[in-house]
């Protein structure tokens, strides 16, 4: 989208913004001014710290909008989206708005909550509909840009966010691996990136058939499996390899998902819209690293050349796969991928899938788990979340679980056997058989969906923990802008 749909540089008669944090509400309310004293009395309007914001608008004797009074948390976390329902909620026409009071908030965070509120994904939505729902004329409040905002990062946030959520709420049928590669393409293209795929039987020829595996119950064409490649940098810069998993619908294979674990599974290519999200920041940011990204991109299908429970298939690497659930195909992919990455011996290498459900029960939808073979890179990463307000949470790579994964007749197995328990972390372990010993190594296990909207945080696909993995790549790496 347009970003100056949310933003103006300056204006003479701006509407001010005034955060009020909800646990100092009814002490701060009573040093005010009558007239807000008497609308806030009028609309029996309260506030505590739950209420993150919520708002009200404080008219002048004119009935003209004086000042808007928003009410942000104090958890650390989400209290800057806060800011986030604002651009929609607030009276069509009224603004443009600025901020005069911030509740200590960050400039770039409010700007960016601002930002996210404008997000809309409703390009299904035919005009007709649109018209009757009134959205052809739906826009959204402007802010001006905080005095000490970074515009260049909060614009390169937001569109790389936006770019993550569209990929992943793009239905499978206008989402299949062929599509993937597209908006690669057209990624790479925009800031002279290039791109190269391994389709179809190629993947056999090129050595990467748990890629063709997984993918081979497809038809030929955009349907057909590939591995992605695109690269950007400077040849003399830091090798940094991000890894995505692109299953861009996931029916479970011959073990086939119920309807109601299938209903969602466009999502499965969460990892690699994460990755594309990613490397957009990182290109038009100009960090100094020679960035390199693989998508393992699929459809896990149903068909006579389906893979089938008790296959064993041989990895890029040579290791071989007792499979024990055709539903546990994105580890698969990834392997492949994940032994090319460190064929080139990256300095950082960092994957990114919606691999496991155990991930989900173990720390809830909003929060990735990650798992990292090198402490000091592990704690700064979780530590840079927490600042970015972008929270991931270190798991384990609890050696103690990988006999769970051994088969009598293959190196492993692509499940654990016996309890189920742990399945993030046997899934990881799985993973870790492909990378090389030496390199720097993060792992992600994410959800990339919103089941339910917020604000700034709409229903449908998610870029949970690209701004923390973009400064750690940002702290290591610096940028030549």
């Amino acid at each position: 989208m347009r970003f100056d749909a949310c933003f103006v540089k300056n204006a003479e008669k701006a509407v001010s913004i005034i955060a009020v944090k909800g646990q100092s509400f009814s002490t701060w309310i009573k040093e005010q001014d009558e007239n807000t004293k008497k609308w806030v009395s009028t609309m029996q309007f309260t506030a505590s710290e739950a209420d993150v914001g919520k708002h009200i608008v404080i008219p002048n004797p004119d009935l003209s909008i004086e000042k808007v009074i928003v009410i942000v948390g104090d958890d650390g976390f989400g209290e800057w989206l806060s800011f986030a329902g604002l651009p929609s909620a607030l009276p069509r026409g009224s603004g443009p708005y600025k901020i005069v009071s911030s509740a200590g908030v960050e400039d770039d965070k409010i700007a960016l909550a601002w930002a996210l509120g404008c997000y809309k994904f409703d390009v299904y939505k035919s005009k007709k509909r649109k018209e009757s729902e009134g959205e052809e004329k739906l826009g959204f409040e402007k802010l001006v840009w905080p005095s000490g905002c970074n515009e260049d990062y909060v614009l390169t946030a937001a569109s790389a966010i936006f770019l993550t959520r569209d990929l992943i709420s793009t239905p499978a049928e206008d989402m299949a691996p062929g599509d993937l590669e597209s908006a690669a393409r057209k990624l790479a293209s925009m800031y002279g990136g290039k791109v190269t795929a391994v389709v179809g039987d190629d993947l056999l020829r090129q050595n990467y058939p748990q890629i063709h595996a997984v993918g081979r119950a497809t038809p030929p064409g955009k349907h057909a499996p590939r591995l992605i490649d695109l690269r950007w940098g400077k040849e003399s810069d830091p090798k940094v390899t991000l890894v995505g998993k692109g299953i861009t619908f996931d029916t479970g294979g011959l073990d086939i998902k119920p309807a109601s674990g299938m209903r969602q599974m466009k999502k499965d290519m969460g990892g690699s819209a994460l990755v594309l999200g990613l490397a957009h920041m990182i290109m038009r940011l100009k960090l100094n690293v020679r960035l390199r990204v693989l998508i393992a991109a699929a459809e896990n299908n149903v068909d006579a050349v389906s893979f089938r429970p008790g296959d064993i298939l041989v990895a890029r690497n040579g290791m071989t796969t007792e499979i024990g659930n055709t539903d546990a195909e994105g580890r698969l992919v990834m392997a492949d991928a994940l032994v090319a990455a460190c064929e080139e011996k990256p300095e950082l290498l960092i994957d990114a899938a919606t691999l496991t459900g155990a991930g989900r029960v173990a720390l809830g939808t909003d929060v990735p788990a990650v798992f990292c073979n090198n402490e000091e890179l592990g704690s700064e990463l979780c530590s840079l979340s927490e600042k970015e307000n972008d929270l991931v949470w270190r798991l384990p790579l609890f050696k103690g679980y990988a006999k769970s994964l051994a088969s009598r007749i293959a190196d492993m197995k692509n499940v654990a056997e016996g309890s189920g328990y742990g399945g993030a972390i046997t899934a990881a372990l799985y993973l870790q058989k492909f990378v090389t010993a030496g390199t720097d190594w993060v792992h992600m296990d994410f959800m990339a969906f919103n089941t339910a909207s917020r604000p700034g945080r709409p229903e449908g696909g998610e870029a949970m923990g690209l701004r923390a993995l973009f400064a750690l790549i940002q702290s290591k790496y610096g940028s030549s802008k």
